[in-house]
């Protein structure tokens, strides 16, 4: 197994580096022998602690040392100094995707809104005005595809679709009613199941973008 070992420079006042002048406290200096190898290296007893010289360490066990910001790495014979790991992904979602998710959502509650306005105002359904609502809507969609990035993007925006999916529904929904001249009760979004779905969504992927981490509570299935 390939092993590095790091050594804090915070700790540096364990090792002696050159043979300078001793601090006053120094008493005597000895020396460290490990078994099978041959030299020693210098050891340095301050008020009764022993510190070895990490040059003479090195040199005695036929390691490499190299210095990596505040550590002191030392590579044993065998071993390589490896390099410092990458940095993992951030988590949670990426600034664009909530940037473009937040934008479609807002498309996507205007054209909601339009829809309830006219139903509770009895304004006629049968034109294609609604047809520019889900037009921008989708465009808003297809943007924040482009900005799916992370883990939790791509978690996400299968639900942002939901919602839209499930707008465009309600909207034909009540477009084909109006074309057939049916009679709409100026409450029915009130208690429609599907309009009640795409609110508790809403809620949910607004609370995601708030706390930046996707949680799936089964609103937006």
């Amino acid at each position: 197994m390939k092993t590095t070992h790091k050594i804090n420079l915070s700790a540096a006042a364990f090792f002696i580096f050159s043979a300078g002048v001793l601090s006053p406290a120094a008493q005597q200096i000895n020396s460290l022998i490990i078994k099978g190898q041959s030299g020693s290296a210098k050891v340095t007893q301050v008020d009764g602690h022993n510190y070895v010289d990490v040059q003479g360490l090195a040199s005695l066990t036929h390691s490499s040392i190299r210095f990596n910001g505040n550590q002191i790495v030392l590579a044993l014979p065998g071993t390589t100094a490896s390099a410092p790991a990458p940095a993992a992904p951030a988590p949670g979602f990426s600034k664009d995707f909530v940037t473009a998710g937040i934008e479609a959502m807002s498309e996507i509650r205007e054209w909601r809104a339009a829809l309830k306005s006219a139903i509770e105002r009895n304004y006629p359904l049968t034109g294609g005005w609604l047809e520019n609502n889900r037009a921008q809507a989708q465009q808003a969609l297809r943007l924040a595809s482009l900005a799916v990035n992370t883990a939790s993007d791509k978690s996400a925006f299968p639900f942002l679709t939901n919602e839209f999916n499930n707008m465009s529904a309600l909207s034909d929904k009540y477009f084909q009613m109006g074309s057939a001249m049916t009679y709409i009760d100026p409450r029915s979004l009130d208690s429609d199941p599907l309009n009640q779905k795409i609110t508790t969504c809403a809620h949910s992927l607004a609370s995601m973008a708030a706390a930046n981490q996707f949680i799936d509570d089964g609103s937006c299935q």
